[in-house]
C-alpha cells in the first residue's frame, strides 16, 4: 500500500467514476483500475462496487476511506510543514441532531480554519444515522442527546458501536414557538398549555422508536402530530400553523433571526447534549478545532 494509492481512491470516490478519476489523475484507465484492484488483494477488502453508472464505495470501502483521508491530511500537514508545500483540499464532516450552536460552530471553522480549498459537510440528520456515520468514519464527530429515558439504550448502542460520548452541557426542556404565537407572552408552559397546539417532531425513518426521538416527552399523545425532516420547514410550520417543538431551548439569534423564540417548559426532564466519536479514530487537526468551538459555545450555554 501506497500513499500514491490512498491518494487515487480519494479521487475516485470524490469522482464517482474511474474514467473521470483517471482524466483527474492523468493516468490511463486501465493503469487506475489495476492500482484499485491491487490494493484490494493486498488488503483483502472490496472497496469499490462496480456498476454501470461507474463505482460506488462498500461498507469496508467507506470505513478505509475515513482512514485513507486520515493519513494524508497528515501527510498534507508534515508537506506544509517542512516543504512550503500548499495543503490540499480540507475535508471535513459533522452529523448532528438539528441544534443552532452546532451550525455556528461549523460555520466558525470554515472562517477560521477553512483556508483556499476545503469540502465540508454538515449533516443534519436523524439520530441512528448520526451514529452510523461515526461509527462508519463518515463523519468525525457527531452531536447528539441523552436522558433519563433514552440513555441507557443510546449507551448501548454508542458502546456496540465503538463510539464515545462526552457531554458538553445539559439544558432545561423548552419549546420553539413563532413569536407571534399566543403562548409567547407566557414566561413558561406547561403540557396543558400546549394541548390545542400543533406538535411538530423530525422523523426518524425505520428507527423511529422513542429512543431515538429527538425531542423528549415523545411517548405523550397529543392531537395534532406533524413530523418533519428539515429546520427550515420545521420552523416555517411553527410560525405558519403557530405549532411548538420540545427542545433544549438553545438557539442563535444570529443565525435564526427574531422569529422563532424558546420559552420554558415545565416538566421535570433534561437534554444532556454532547458529541461523540470513534475509541479507535482520533480525531484529525480540523477535528479537534471543531470540537473545541462547540466547547466554547457550550459554555455560553450554562
Amino acid at each position: 500500500m501506497t500513499l500514491q494509492q490512498l491518494k487515487y481512491i480519494l479521487v475516485i470516490a470524490e469522482k464517482g467514476k474511474i474514467s473521470d478519476a483517471a482524466a483527474e489523475l492523468y493516468l490511463s484507465q486501465p493503469s487506475l483500475t489495476s492500482s484499485v484492484r491491487e490494493l484490494e488483494e493486498e488488503l483483502g477488502i472490496t472497496i469499490f462496487h462496480r456498476t454501470n453508472r461507474g463505482v460506488i464505495l462498500s461498507r469496508e470501502g467507506e470505513e478505509f476511506l475515513a482512514y485513507a483521508r486520515q493519513v494524508i491530511e497528515q501527510v498534507s500537514l508534515i508537506e506544509e510543514k517542512y516543504t512550503g508545500k500548499p495543503r490540499r483540499k480540507q475535508d471535513f464532516c459533522v452529523s448532528a441532531q438539528h441544534y443552532s450552536f452546532v451550525v455556528e460552530a461549523f460555520v466558525d471553522l470554515i472562517r477560521d480554519h477553512g483556508g483556499e480549498a476545503y469540502n465540508f459537510r454538515l449533516r443534519e440528520t436523524q439520530t441512528w444515522e448520526i451514529i452510523e456515520d461515526v461509527a462508519k468514519l463518515r463523519s468525525q464527530v457527531g452531536v447528539l442527546y441523552l436522558n433519563r429515558d433514552n440513555e441507557t439504550i443510546l449507551r448501548r448502542t454508542l458502546h456496540a458501536n465503538n463510539l464515545r460520548f462526552e457531554p458538553l452541557f445539559t439544558a432545561s426542556p423548552h419549546i420553539f414557538i413563532s413569536a407571534s404565537n399566543p403562548l409567547a407572552v407566557k414566561k413558561s408552559v406547561t403540557l396543558e398549555d400546549l394541548a390545542p397546539y400543533p406538535r411538530l417532531s423530525y422523523e426518524q425513518g425505520e428507527h423511529n422508536s422513542f429512543y431515538f426521538a429527538e425531542e423528549i416527552q415523545s411517548t405523550l399523545e397529543r392531537q395534532k402530530d406533524i413530523l418533519v425532516r428539515d429546520r427550515a420547514t420545521l420552523f416555517n410550520l411553527l410560525i405558519g400553523l403557530n405549532g411548538y417543538t420540545i427542545c433544549s431551548g438553545v438557539i442563535s439569534r444570529k443565525l435564526n433571526g427574531p422569529d422563532i423564540i424558546a420559552v420554558p417548559l415545565e416538566i421535570d426532564d433534561y437534554m444532556e447534549i454532547g458529541y461523540i466519536t470513534h475509541r479507535e479514530v482520533l480525531p484529525s487537526r480540523l477535528g479537534k478545532l471543531y470540537i473545541e468551538r462547540l466547547k466554547v459555545l457550550a459554555r455560553q450555554e450554562k
